[in-house]
């Protein structure tokens, strides 16, 4: 869409109802459309009696004809998306659908749908201002015949939580009817304003059987943004019974058991419910069921222009199989021919562990062999100051007994409060350790588990830390959103990692290619933003960390992990726990000690785990 567009609607007004009047009145004006009779419409048309309003009418349309080549429903939606506000869009997940992709979903699912479409009810439960329906209700018309008046009364419904987008369903597919010669003086329709979490369609249809399809874009939503009323209601869902829930989990479950005898879903949603903890219950729901599934998964790929989000598109049939059909996309390309589609079998899906659907022969392969590395390898995230500006720097100076921090103003602190510390995310570039050392200002005692000081002692015996620190302690209090409850106001956000461990292994949480890894035996090191191994041997941490610079495990992470932008992958303990770790000969272990070729140590892996890469 173009900036000047977006710049006026960005600037007009907050109230739906002023910048929906200005935008049907401009696709009205700019399309030589003419309303005679639908008495809905006409309440959004802009008369020259209003002057003012008018001549912002005709700004925009200035605008429009200047920047959109030919103003068409696709434009609308995309403008209907753009003027949701953006606390509306943090908490309720909106977020456009790109045509080609409602277009995909819509011929699949009808096509399973088939010869009822001449009678098919169709839906979208969290359907926004609509874009799948209107996809939906062009499509049916071209097939059957039906007009529109029967369509929107019989065969489309929708339901949103706001009522402003079930205003703009209506505007939409008002608008559509009117652009192909429909000017019916009042269409029915079935969209209704309500929390799918909570509506009951069995409410509103006495004879409710289910609707033959149901698509959508479930809400982007993650727990943290979840208002306390979402959170209460998600636990009527059983698929919401795993992890820290995201909103479009407990929407499988909902479109699933709403469907008819011989249903079919189609949504476009993220692709973290494979491995993700949240994702635990869905999955077993999923197995339990049987259900009929097939996976497009998108990886990293960006398909929204407006949000980084890492998506997949779903299709469940309301019948039993006894696998899971998955194709993975290298270039946003979307199948059309079943046979593309690995299929793998749910005996061979462990919804507790995570779908491997990539792959499934080969990492279940890796993933059986030996022992879990979750069971031998323990793992800590680093330490969490909450404001690593105030508490971590890069000495701009020193001398004999302090470092010079420079935080707006030039702060000594003194050499014995302060610890050397390293971001462990920055591995997964560099090994220099000059490069990722830094100093972090550290207000505890010096024990093996760590209390923070004393406030007297820290201002006796640190007077220029403590001067510091209480010139900071108002952008302390704001940690945790002011809420926060800490040992002492100056100690860190959270007591995580505090204390002495002899050897670690550091390495980060994300990388996007095989990461550096980097061994210590330095007890007073800490760490921060990446994780690391503790509590092993120098040998063992030796041998953990040639696997993990592996070729053969980068594969398992770029296999199995959770994408990230520009192709980076997680490497936290819910994707790497599940390794299998070869029990190794003694005779084996000394080769792994000693050789430091890395082709040769890669070929070695392979062949040990009986897998060419």
């Amino acid at each position: 869409m173009k900036q000047q567009v977006l710049k006026f609607l960005k600037s007009y007004s907050t109230l739906p109802l002023e910048v929906d009047r200005l935008i049907v009145s401009t696709f009205i004006k700019v399309n030589n459309l003419r309303i005679d009779n639908n008495i809905f419409l006409k309440q959004y048309q802009i008369s020259e009696d209003n002057t003012i309003e008018y001549s912002n009418l005709n700004n925009f349309v200035s605008i429009v004809n200047e920047e959109i080549l030919q103003f068409e429903l696709e434009d609308l939606i995309e403008l209907f998306e753009f003027v949701i506000s953006p606390s509306d869009r943090i908490v309720n997940g909106a977020i456009y659908t790109p045509s080609e992709i409602r277009s995909y979903i819509i011929s699949q699912t009808f096509r399973k749908v088939g010869n009822q479409l001449i009678d098919a009810k169709i839906a979208d439960i969290s359907c926004g201002c609509s874009g799948f329906l209107y996809s939906a209700a062009k499509e049916i018309k071209r097939r059957t015949g039906n007009n529109y008046q029967y369509i929107f009364e019989n065969q489309i419904f929708g339901l949103d939580i706001q009522e402003y987008s079930i205003t703009r369903s209506k505007i939409l597919l008002c608008l559509l009817a009117l652009s192909e010669g429909e000017d019916v003086e009042e269409f029915h329709f079935n969209l209704y304003e309500g929390d799918a979490l909570t509506f009951k369609w069995q409410d509103i249809y006495n004879d409710f059987q289910g609707f033959q399809a149901i698509l959508g874009n479930p809400p982007y939503v993650c727990a943290r943004n979840l208002e306390d009323a979402v959170k209460v209601n998600l636990q009527n869902w059983s698929v919401s019974n795993s992890g820290n829930q995201d909103l479009y989990i407990p929407f499988f479950q909902i479109g699933y058991e709403n469907l008819a005898e011989n249903g079919i879903l189609g949504y476009i949603t993220m692709n973290s419910f494979f491995k993700s903890l949240n994702g635990r219950a869905l999955r077993r729901y999923f197995e339990d069921k049987r259900a009929a599934i097939r996976i497009i998964d998108f990886g990293t790929l960006q398909i929204f222009k407006s949000k980084s989000t890492y998506t997949c598109i779903c299709f469940i049939e309301n019948t039993e199989q006894n696998f899971v059909e998955y194709y993975k996309s290298v270039a946003k390309e979307l199948p059309y021919n079943r046979n593309l589609y690995n299929r793998v079998n749910y005996r061979n899906l462990d919804a507790k562990k995570g779908w491997n659907l990539n792959d499934n022969e080969v990492i279940s392969r890796i993933e059986s062999i030996g022992t879990p590395f979750g069971e031998l390898y323990k793992t800590r995230h680093g330490i969490a100051t909450l404001r690593n500006d105030l508490y971590i720097f890069k000495p701009v100076a020193e001398d004999d007994d302090f470092f010079y921090l420079q935080n707006g103003n030039l702060y000594p602190i003194e050499k014995g409060i302060c610890k050397d510390i390293l971001n462990s995310n920055k591995l997964s570039r560099s090994i220099d350790f000059d490069n990722v050392r830094e100093k972090v200002l550290f207000p505890y005692n010096n024990e093996n588990k760590p209390k923070a000081l004393e406030e007297e002692f820290l201002k006796d015996v640190f007077p220029e830390a403590y001067k510091y620190l209480t010139k900071k302690k108002l952008e302390l209090a704001k940690r945790d959103k002011g809420k926060g409850k800490y040992e002492k106001w100056f100690s860190f956000g959270r007591t995580q990692s505090l204390e002495k461990v002899e050897n670690k292994l550091f390495f980060p949480k994300f990388s996007d290619q095989t990461p550096k890894y980097l061994i210590s035996n330095d007890i007073d090191l800490l760490f921060y933003n990446g994780q690391a191994i503790i509590g092993h041997s120098e040998e063992e941490m030796l041998i953990v960390k040639k696997i993990l610079e592996s070729r053969l495990f980068w594969y398992y992470i770029k296999t199995t992990s959770k994408p990230y932008s520009s192709s980076y992958y997680s490497l936290n303990g819910n994707y790497i726990n599940n390794f299998g770790i070869c029990d190794f000969t003694n005779n084996e272990i000394d080769f792994i000690l000693n050789e430091n070729n890395k082709e040769v140590l890669d070929t070695f892996f392979e062949e040990r785990y009986n897998i060419r890469l």
